[in-house]
């Protein structure tokens, strides 16, 4: 099984964004992490960020046939892409869109997603943790299937 765990704008800077929300943890470090999840999972994951939203559509489009299940933190085209959520709707992985705040306890303009409503699910609050609860529960959706 294979996961393909993509960040989206400004994951690049954990870190240093906003420590007091989001850490200060590195996108290395959480990369990192996640590897070693997935090593205990005994699965396949391969990561990806962009600070573009075309590199992004077209990562997603590069996963059809390639992997199983999709993890993806837009970032702040969570609330504006139009691209990213026909992308993910083209392609038909089960995916599931991820935060590290609950964004819907944030601005009013980060309570609507343009992406969940064509994701199997979305798991925000729980800061780097929200990653691994999303890759558990796309892990167990898709050995559920077989």
């Amino acid at each position: 099984m294979k996961i393909l765990v993509i960040n989206g704008v400004n994951m690049n800077m954990l870190g240093i964004r906003e420590p007091e929300k989001y850490g200060t943890m590195t996108l290395k470090d959480l990369e990192k992490d996640l590897y070693a999840y997935s090593f205990e999972l005994g699965i396949d994951m391969e990561t990806f960020q962009s600070n573009h939203e075309g590199e992004i559509a077209e990562k997603i489009q590069s996963a059809y046939n390639n992997a199983d299940g999709i993890v993806i933190n837009p970032g702040a085209y969570t609330h504006t892409s139009v691209a990213i959520r026909d992308a993910v709707a083209a392609v038909a992985i089960p995916t599931v869109e991820v935060h590290m705040t609950n964004i819907h306890a944030r601005e009013d303009f980060r309570h609507n997603s343009m992406i969940a409503p064509v994701c199997l699910a979305q798991i925000s609050g729980f800061g780097a943790e929200s990653y691994k609860l999303a890759i558990k529960g796309l892990v167990q959706f898709l050995s559920s299937r077989n």
